[in-house]
C-alpha cells in the first residue's frame, strides 16, 4: 500500500503548473475530480482537497495582483496622458477607453453639465453603436447621472429598466433602450467638493458591478476630473496669456498713436504759431491722414482744398457739433470747427473712406488747430478791419478834406482806394427789431478774407468792395448777394442798396450817398429786406442816382418798342406817346395819328405782347409815360410824334385816369366810331 504523501505528489505538482501556466479556476477543481476518479484514498483525497483550496487561494491573489498590476499601469499611463498631453478631449477619451477596458464593460462615457442649456451632455462615448445615445441631452436630475450629481457618491445599478431609485425620462431610456443597455454605474468627477461631470461604464446584460471595480472606476474619475481642471486652468492661463500679448498690442499701439498725435499736434500748432494760412493746416492734414482736404468757414464758402458741396454736409456738420466728434458721412469725414458752442467752419477729408481711432482722433485734433488758426485769423481781420473802418468814416465824413491823404492811408493797410470799389449801404429791413451792432459783425464776416472795409455809419453799415482787376461787377448782382449772406450771418433780414463802382475817395462817398438812397427807396417801395442798385429802380434810380442814366432807363423801359420800329419801320413808339397824350382815348389818339381806330387798336396789340400785360396799369404806364418824355426830349429820332402834345401834365393826368389796358381803349373806340 503507497503512503498518502508518495500517491498524492503527481496531484500537488499539476497544482503547480495550473498556478504557473495561469490556467481557469475550473482547472483547479478538475485535479480533485481526477483523483476520486482513480480511487484515490480519502486521505489522499483530503491532501488534495486541501492543496486545491491553497492553490486556489493563491490564484486568487495572482489574478488580484495582476488586475492591480494592470490597473496601476494604466492610471500611470493615464497620469502620463495627464502631464504630456494638452489636448483635452484626447485625455477624456483616453480615461474613458481605459475605463471600459479595464472594468470589461460593452461600453463607458462621459457626461459633462452645460452651464449656457441649463442640462449635461454626452462629451466622450467609447463602444457605443447609437447615435441617438451620442447625442443624448439629459437634464439636470434626472437618470441615473442625475441620482449621482446631486447625492455626490457613485451608483450602480444591474438593470436600469427596472431600477426605481432615480427619476426615468422618455428621453433618457429612449437612448438606453436604442443603445442596448442594461447594467450601468456611474461616479462623481469631484474637484473641490463640486460635482463638475459623471463617468459611466455599462453592459448590454445585467451584472454586478464590485467594489474594487467601483474604486478603479472612481479613481479614474479623480483623473478626468483633474484633466478638467487642467484644461480650464490651461484655457484660462491661454486667455490670460492672450489678452496680455492684446493689451501689449494696444499699449504698444496707443503708445505709437499718442506720439504720431503729439508730433502731428506740434507740427500744425508750429504752422498756426508761425502765422500759416489756412490752407497750409488743410495741406499738412492731409499729407498726415493721406487724404484730400477740405476747409469751409461758417458760411461754407471754402477756404482752401477742392470744393465741397455744403448743402449735403449740413446734417453731418450738425452730427459733429452735437457729438463733439468727427462723423462719417457718404465716404467723407467732416468735423465741425468749434470755439466753444460758435461754428467757426468745417473740415472735410476725402480719400479716406475708413479711418482708425488713432487716425480719427488725429482728424479730430486737427479741427481743434484748424479753430485756433481761424480763431487768429479773425481776431488780427477784426483788428485790421476797426484800423480800416476808421479811414471808411473818415472817407464817408468829409472826403475832399484830404484825398490825398486817404489814399495813402488806405495803402499802409492794403487797400487800394484809387481802384474801382463798390460801395455797399446795409440796414436792418425792421430797423426796431434789427441789430446794427450785429450787422455791423456780420459785414466784417462777409468781407473776411477780402480787401474789402467796413464800419458803422450813421443808422446804417458801409460796406467797400473791391472789384477784381479787368471783371465787369454788376452792381445790382452784388446788392442782391450781399442782402442774402448778410441776412444769414446776422440772422435778420438786411436791405442792401448798391452804388455805381467807383473809384477815389470822392467818388466812393457819392457812391456810398447813391446806395444809401437806393435802400430809402426800397424801404419806401415796401420791399426792404432786398438789394438793388439804382439801375434796377426804374425812373426811382433816374432820380436817386448820381450819373441820370437816362439813355439806360429809356433803353430798359422801352427798349422792345424801339427795336421793333427800327426792325419793322412800324410806329409803336408814337402810337404809343399819342395814346397816352390822348389821355387813353382810341378816338382821339387815331385823329392824332391820322390812321385809322382799328390801327391804332393792332398797334396796342402789339405793345402788348411786347411789354407785357400790366403796360397799362398805373405804375407800370407812369414810367412808360417819362421813358417817352425822356427819349423825345433827347431826341427819340424817326418815329419820335409830332411833338409833346398836351404835354407833362396830360401824360401825368393818363397814368392816373386810363383804363386797365388797351381793351378800355377799344372800347372808347368802339363807342366813338358808333357815335
Amino acid at each position: 500500500m503507497n503512503r498518502p504523501d508518495e500517491s498524492a505528489a503527481p496531484a500537488l505538482r499539476r497544482l503547480l503548473d495550473l498556478l504557473a501556466s495561469g490556467s481557469a479556476t475550473e482547472d483547479f477543481a478538475e485535479v480533485l475530480a481526477d483523483a476520486r476518479r482513480r480511487g484515490a484514498p480519502a486521505g489522499v483525497l483530503a491532501e488534495i482537497d486541501e492543496a486545491t483550496w491553497q492553490a486556489l487561494r493563491v490564484h486568487r491573489t495572482l489574478r488580484q495582483h495582476r488586475r492591480r498590476e494592470a490597473e496601476l499601469t494604466a492610471l500611470f499611463d493615464t497620469a502620463g496622458d495627464l502631464a504630456a498631453s494638452r489636448d483635452l478631449d484626447t485625455v477624456l477619451q483616453a480615461i474613458v477607453r481605459r475605463a471600459r477596458m479595464l472594468l470589461g464593460t460593452d461600453t463607458a462615457y462621459l457626461t459633462l453639465p452645460d452651464e449656457a442649456a441649463g442640462d449635461t451632455y454626452m462629451r466622450v462615448t467609447d463602444g457605443s453603436v447609437s447615435v441617438l445615445f451620442q447625442t443624448l441631452r439629459l437634464s439636470l436630475g434626472d437618470g441615473l447621472g442625475g441620482l449621482v450629481a446631486q447625492t455626490a457618491r457613485p451608483y450602480a445599478t444591474p438593470d436600469y429598466r427596472t431600477d426605481g431609485r432615480f427619476r426615468h425620462t422618455g428621453t433618457i431610456d429612449a437612448g438606453v433602450l436604442d443603445e442596448g443597455l442594461v447594467a450601468i454605474i456611474g461616479v462623481p468627477l469631484l474637484l473641490g467638493g463640486e460635482v463638475i461631470g459623471v463617468l459611466f461604464a455599462a453592459d448590454r446584460s445585467p451584472r454586478a458591478f464590485s467594489p474594487d471595480e467601483v474604486a478603479l472606476l472612481c479613481t479614474l474619475a479623480a483623473h478626468a476630473a483633474i484633466a478638467l481642471d487642467t484644461a480650464g486652468a490651461l484655457a484660462d492661463t491661454r486667455a490670460a496669456l492672450a489678452e496680455l500679448n492684446a493689451a501689449n498690442e494696444l499699449v504698444r499701439a496707443h503708445s505709437a498713436a499718442v506720439q504720431r498725435a503729439e508730433q502731428a499736434h506740434d507740427r500744425l500748432t508750429d504752422l498756426v504759431l508761425r502765422g500759416a494760412e489756412v490752407s497750409d493746416v488743410a495741406a499738412a492734414v492731409a499729407h498726415l491722414l493721406g487724404g484730400e482736404t477740405t476747409v469751409l468757414d461758417a458760411e461754407d464758402e471754402p477756404l482752401a482744398g477742392p470744393p465741397a458741396t455744403a448743402a449735403e454736409l449740413a446734417d453731418a456738420v450738425a452730427a459733429s457739433r452735437a457729438e463733439g466728434r468727427s462723423v462719417r458721412h457718404h465716404g467723407l469725414w467732416v468735423c465741425a470747427v468749434l470755439a466753444g458752442h460758435d461754428v467757426l467752419g468745417t473740415l472735410v477729408l476725402r480719400g479716406r473712406p475708413d479711418l482708425d481711432d488713432p487716425d480719427r482722433r488725429l482728424f479730430e485734433r486737427a479741427g481743434v488747430v484748424t479753430a485756433l488758426a481761424l480763431l487768429l485769423r479773425r481776431s488780427v481781420a477784426e483788428t485790421e478791419n476797426r484800423i480800416r473802418g476808421e479811414l471808411l468814416t473818415d472817407l464817408l465824413t468829409a472826403p475832399d478834406r484830404d484825398p490825398a491823404g486817404l489814399t495813402a492811408r488806405g495803402r499802409r493797410l492794403g487797400v487800394d482806394l484809387a481802384r474801382p470799389h463798390l460801395a455797399l449801404a446795409a440796414e436792418p429791413a425792421d430797423r426796431d427789431g434789427g441789430d446794427r451792432g450785429r450787422l455791423a459783425g456780420a459785414a466784417r464776416r462777409y468781407l473776411f478774407g477780402s480787401r474789402g472795409l467796413s464800419a458803422e455809419h450813421g443808422e446804417a453799415v458801409a460796406l467797400l468792395v473791391p472789384v477784381a482787376p479787368g471783371r465787369a461787377e454788376d452792381p445790382e448782382e452784388t446788392a442782391r448777394r450781399a442782402a442774402e449772406r448778410l441776412a444769414r450771418l446776422a440772422g435778420f433780414a438786411v436791405t442792401v442798396g448798391a452804388g455805381r463802382p467807383a473809384a477815389g475817395p470822392v467818388a466812393l462817398a457819392a457812391s456810398y450817398a447813391e446806395g444809401l438812397r437806393c435802400v430809402r427807396a426800397l424801404r419806401v417801395l415796401g420791399r426792404a429786406g432786398e438789394g438793388a442798385s439804382a439801375g434796377a429802380l426804374g425812373f426811382l434810380g433816374v432820380l436817386l442816382g448820381d450819373g441820370h442814366d437816362v439813355d439806360g432807363f429809356v433803353g430798359a423801359t422801352l427798349g422792345p418798342l424801339l427795336a421793333y420800329d427800327a426792325r419793322r419801320g412800324t410806329e409803336l413808339v408814337r402810337t404809343l406817346r399819342a395814346y397816352f397824350d390822348c389821355g387813353g382815348s382810341l378816338t382821339r389818339a387815331k385823329d392824332e395819328l391820322h390812321v385809322h381806330v382799328n390801327t391804332v387798336v393792332q398797334r396796342l396789340d402789339r405793345v402788348e405782347a411786347l411789354l407785357g400785360g400790366d403796360w397799362n396799369r398805373p405804375e407800370r404806364s407812369l414810367e412808360l409815360q417819362l421813358a417817352l418824355r425822356l427819349q423825345l426830349l433827347a431826341g427819340g429820332g424817326a418815329g419820335s410824334g409830332s411833338g409833346p402834345g398836351p404835354g407833362a401834365a396830360s401824360g401825368a393826368g393818363a397814368a392816373s385816369g386810363s383804363g386797365s389796358g388797351a381793351g378800355s381803349g377799344r372800347a372808347d373806340g368802339e363807342a366813338g366810331r358808333d357815335g
